[in-house]
């Protein structure tokens, strides 16, 4: 496909003169008419650019300069047009060009950024212009926004890639639960742990995927965890900021809150009719030590005197050693005798690799 000023040879119409006899059907006053051109190249949401047979920027339409975000075109006329484009782009550019100037349309793909340096995708069609002599004058290039395409494209690898990296991660972390748990001769209240462990591994993935791979807010995961637990309403409190949690911070707050139930239930606060369990977050933006802008508390009360153990246990390694690594802070256990007592100072979430 050429673009044609005038007729060339023959009797054939150019495609300029079908288009005004087309235009003359349809009413007189459009043929010659400038206003229509410009509304048309206007409202055009393509950038329509000239180029000449050099491949410098001559013109380009009013709907190009929106889409391209140009507020000035006077300092990018007879700037290098492939010069736009980066790696493969600005080979398939000059290609154009090169194609061009031998008479011969083309078309590729390619990715480049908007003058303010917004990063876009186009689909690119690029024409000679040819003069009355079959040779070419000038090279026009129109160039389509296909970002929203090619991103929905790309947004199930991504999320496919999300899942099989969160499935890696938890077939290792179910690893190391069995070898931890399942260690030993006499294996029954250690299946017992590892099934309760599983079970708050699988409520918190069930959490996150029902959010179509995407964060979950710190209360539903807590209260999620402690569902299995709940005995009554009154054992409970929560408090806290609103905070989405990223995946990899939710399992692990969910297997962080499972251990110190079932710990609570075995030996702490719940193990008596009298006890609770207060559980606190907050959220500091502003705060001055950027890794503690976020705080979290679990602490036991009115249940039997508690006492250290002799022996830190996989769970305790869970709380204090996972659930300090996937959030980058700082996590201690306290056995007070009143009750215990876990505290987390960490960076917010969402600012943790």
């Amino acid at each position: 496909m050429t673009v044609s000023a005038t007729q060339s040879s023959g009797t054939s119409a150019t495609p300029v003169e079908s288009m005004n006899s087309e235009l003359a059907a349809a009413d007189p006053q459009l043929v010659g008419n400038d206003a229509l051109l410009a509304a048309v190249l206007g409202g055009c949401g393509d950038c329509i650019k000239v180029l000449d047979l050099e491949g410098r920027l001559q013109f380009m339409s009013e709907g190009g300069k929106r889409v391209m975000e140009v507020d000035d075109f006077a300092p990018l006329k007879g700037c290098p047009w492939p010069d736009f484009w980066e790696g493969q782009g600005n080979i398939a550019a000059r290609q154009a060009v090169e194609a061009a100037v031998a008479g011969k349309p083309t078309r590729f793909f390619g990715e480049a950024s908007t003058v303010k340096g917004n990063n876009r995708f186009w689909d690119v069609q690029v024409f000679p212009i040819i003069k009355p002599d079959g040779t070419p004058s000038h090279i026009l290039s129109i160039s389509k926004d296909i970002s929203e395409t090619v991103e929905a494209r790309q947004r199930p690898e991504l999320l496919n890639g999300e899942l099989q990296h969160r499935i890696k991660n938890t077939l290792a972390m179910v690893t190391a639960i069995a070898r931890q748990t399942l260690k030993g001769d006499d294996i029954a209240d250690r299946r017992e742990a590892f099934t309760g462990r599983l079970q708050a591994l699988a409520n918190a993935n069930d959490l996150i995927t029902s959010k179509t791979l995407q964060d979950a807010p710190i209360r539903a995961v807590i209260e999620n965890a402690l569902r299995p637990h709940l005995q009554s309403e009154e054992r409970f409190s929560l408090s806290g900021d609103d905070l989405d949690l990223p995946a990899k911070h939710a399992v692990s707050m969910a297997l962080a809150m499972h251990e110190l139930a079932t710990n609570a239930t075995k030996y702490g606060a719940l193990a008596s009719t009298g006890g609770r369990v207060d559980i606190r977050w907050q959220v500091d933006r502003e705060a001055e030590n950027a890794e503690e802008a976020f705080e979290f508390v679990w602490q036991e009360s009115g249940g039997p005197p508690v006492e250290a153990p002799t022996m830190e246990g996989f769970g305790s390694k869970l709380i204090s050693r996972v659930l300090a690594a996937d959030f980058g802070g700082h996590v201690s256990v306290d056995f007070h005798p009143t009750g215990l007592v876990c505290t987390m100072k960490a960076p917010l979430p969402q600012q943790v690799g």
